[in-house]
């Protein structure tokens, strides 16, 4: 997977290919090459999401103020 793919890939994809490859390692009877290659490329998929969530996360934990600036918000948690 070059860098153009996993940047135009939504995070639904790259979730959907990561659960493939996680059903496929459970079934049990890959070589071990190719379960050398599968890890490998749900580590890519993997950093993919993460890389996705944090750019939502980071959107998400600005608010605009009546004015059009920007401040932090902050989640209350209970």
């Amino acid at each position: 997977m070059s860098n153009q793919e996993e940047k135009e890939m939504t995070f639904e994809q790259a979730m959907n290919q990561l659960e493939g490859i996680v059903e496929k390692l459970e079934e049990g009877d890959v070589p071990l090459e190719k379960a050398i290659e599968y890890y490998k490329e749900g580590m890519k998929l993997s950093k993919v999401c993460h890389g996705k969530l944090q750019s939502v996360e980071n959107e998400m934990t600005e608010i605009m103020k009546d004015h059009g600036e920007t401040e932090p918000y902050h989640v209350e948690e209970e």
